[in-house]
């Protein structure tokens, strides 16, 4: 049975807002938030660890898991705790699963991404990860929030199904030793390897911000470095579309 809630000042309302725009409320309550009814249903179908949905009148739920607090609330009300300015009459609250990174990796392609600060980029690079057969992402300091509602709903379903881990420069090279992956960073050196000059398997990728690429001390632990061909007259890519062609490189 759906509890009603009318108050916008309703502690569980005034958590959402929280959730929607504070980082460290999301990691002081160990929750996030998603929107939509789609998004909801990928959340169920992939066992994403849900605590509420929260939906206007007359919208469609999914079949949810036992224990699940559900809230019917007004569309105003709706309007008022949305994330977005076209609210599509579901919310939905998950716990964030505390998963540090493995001791070691399994050989393969991953993705680690350093100073992206755009949660919309940093959610559709983990789609695109999860579409290209990676088996993971790394996130460095500097980057967006994964479980701002931003990131969460631009991966489409992929932030339930992909492992990313929140990890240091350091911790990240250590992972890759005791792996026995490669440490490849983009960036335009003198010795940069065109991209279809190297195999991407066995690596760790390292894509930087659009404005500053990566540091210099993320190239100097790289033991390579690579760029995307293409036309003289384009200086740059969007973080988001240099990662989906060396995701599709290594893929292919």
């Amino acid at each position: 049975m759906a509890e009603r809630i009318t108050s916008r000042s309703n502690p569980l309302l005034v958590h959402i807002r929280k959730l929607a725009s504070s980082r460290p409320h999301r990691y002081g309550t160990g929750e996030y938030l998603g929107d939509g009814a789609k998004l909801l249903a990928e959340a169920v179908h992939w066992s994403a660890p849900l605590t509420a949905v929260v939906h206007t009148a007359g919208t469609a739920l999914p079949p949810l898991p036992e224990g699940v607090r559900i809230v019917e609330v007004p569309e105003d009300v709706m309007a008022s705790i949305s994330p977005m300015e076209a609210p599509q009459g579901v919310l939905f609250l998950a716990r964030i699963p505390g998963t540090p990174p493995p001791a070691a990796l399994p050989p393969s392609r991953y993705l680690a991404l350093e100073g992206v600060q755009d949660p919309g980029n940093v959610g559709t690079i983990l789609r695109t990860a999860d579409a290209f057969g990676a088996e993971g992402i790394f996130l460095l300091p500097g980057c967006a929030d994964l479980y701002n509602p931003k990131t969460v709903r631009s991966s489409m379903g992929a932030i339930f199904r992909l492992p990313a881990w929140n990890v240091t420069l350091r911790e990240l090279q250590g992972l890759a030793e005791r792996s026995s992956l490669s440490l490849l960073g983009t960036a335009l050196r003198p010795d940069t390897i065109d991209l279809r000059g190297i195999s991407l398997q066995r690596s760790v990728i390292l894509l930087g911000s659009e404005g500053k690429g990566l540091s210099e001390e993320a190239i100097s632990l790289c033991g390579k470095t690579v760029r995307i061909p293409m036309e003289g007259k384009c200086e740059s890519l969007n973080v988001a579309a240099a990662a989906a062609a060396l995701l599709w490189e290594g893929y292919r």
